[in-house]
């Protein structure tokens, strides 16, 4: 089964001062399906690591990437479209085209799966199929 990965999970990984570290690495290692990473998920994953951890981190990422640790994958125009309807849908959140793509992608996979650290956001959202999400870590208990 597919896991949806989003932003924060990968930074705190990568810095050995975050609490959460271990257990993002704990998830990741116990998972047995793919792990995707949205294209625009991506980018906010190369920036943060860049701004916040430095290059060494940012270069460490993409490497993961060509080893194929990671998918990244991007949107079809049609999963623009609905990113841009649900951007109306949950105006109230504001959510941005890498939350969104984070369901969309979901939906593509046919999971509901989502590595993320963003309840706010996510809980409050659902699957394409109307269904809610399952957070990791979270739901992981």
């Amino acid at each position: 089964m597919t896991l949806i990965v989003d932003t924060a999970p990968i930074i705190a990984m990568a810095d050995r001062n975050d609490p959460m570290g271990p257990a993002v690495i704990d998830i990741l290692g116990q998972e047995p399906g793919d792990l995707v990473i949205p294209a625009p998920v991506s980018a906010e994953i190369d920036y943060l690591l860049g701004a916040r951890l430095g290059r060494v981190a940012r270069l460490a990422f993409l490497d993961d990437v060509a080893a194929g640790r990671f998918s990244v994958v991007g949107l079809t125009p049609a999963e623009h479209r609905t990113v841009r309807e649900w951007e109306g849908r949950y105006s109230d959140l504001d959510p941005g085209l890498a939350d969104l793509s984070v369901v969309v992608l979901a939906g593509r996979f046919r999971t509901r799966r989502i590595l993320t650290f963003d309840q706010r956001d996510f809980r409050a959202m659902t699957s394409v199929s109307g269904e809610p999400l399952i957070l990791l870590p979270a739901d992981a208990a």
